[in-house]
């Protein structure tokens, strides 16, 4: 067979993204199932890389040493236990196996020095796994619901970026941000960074002050951009 010339290009990066562990109907069918909404898939074949899931059960830290990054995705509350506080009546039902799974994935990540993004529940896991703590109802520290108006609906915010931080330097001082969810950060870990604020002062991102690559969102952003860490 002949050759076109052509040249295959660079490899493309693997990124994991972790997922959930849920009861999901499909087909005929209703059980268990490990599953994470196709756009977090097609963001990262958007940006060049290849997207691998992460099942929420311990054993998938061990994929880690064969990943370029890590997308914690977002979904269920962190387990308050996870940061030593007890439940707030509206924190939800816990997924302890998706809390020891996504912070086993996130430490051998660090371990590596290999870029993480944290979106949403993963920007909290995050914070909570480098020891920071979480905020278990917004509506009780900024005093409206405009972070989660209602099931299934996302609340549109207002984001001040820092000018001097990565983020601020790729979008510009302002950024608009889709959200829904109830939590938030509180006690930030020791290494982070806030680098965005919405203007009730709940923070929307954070980062590390320093070249790894760790990457926190507790917003939903309707595109990703991709950066170098």
């Amino acid at each position: 067979m002949g050759s076109n010339g052509s040249r295959p290009g660079p490899p493309r990066p693997v990124i994991g993204v972790t997922a959930y562990g849920e009861q999901a109907r499909h087909g005929v069918w209703d059980h268990e199932a490990v599953l994470l909404p196709r756009t977090y898939s097609d963001v990262v074949i958007a940006a060049g890389g290849v997207p691998v899931l992460l099942p929420p059960v311990p054993e998938s830290a061990a994929a880690v040493d064969r990943l370029d990054a890590v997308v914690l995705a977002g979904g269920p509350d962190v387990g308050p236990d996870r940061y030593g506080a007890a439940p707030h009546p509206r924190t939800g039902a816990p997924r302890p196996e998706r809390d020891a799974a996504e912070l086993a994935v996130l430490h051998r990540a660090l371990e590596r020095g290999i870029p993480v993004l944290g979106v949403c529940r993963g920007a909290q896991i995050l914070n909570v796994g480098l020891g920071g703590t979480l905020v278990q109802h917004v509506p009780d520290a900024v005093g409206h619901t405009g972070h989660n108006p209602s099931p299934g609906v996302f609340g549109t915010v207002e984001v001040a970026l820092e000018p001097g931080s990565r983020i601020g330097a790729a979008l510009g001082p302002r950024a608009t941000v889709r959200c829904h969810h109830h939590q938030a950060l509180d006690r930030l870990a020791d290494g982070l960074v806030v680098t965005g604020r919405a203007a009730d002062g709940s923070w929307r991102r954070s980062s590390e002050p320093v070249p790894r690559g760790w990457w926190a969102s507790n917003g939903t952003r309707r595109r990703w951009r991709r950066t170098s860490a």
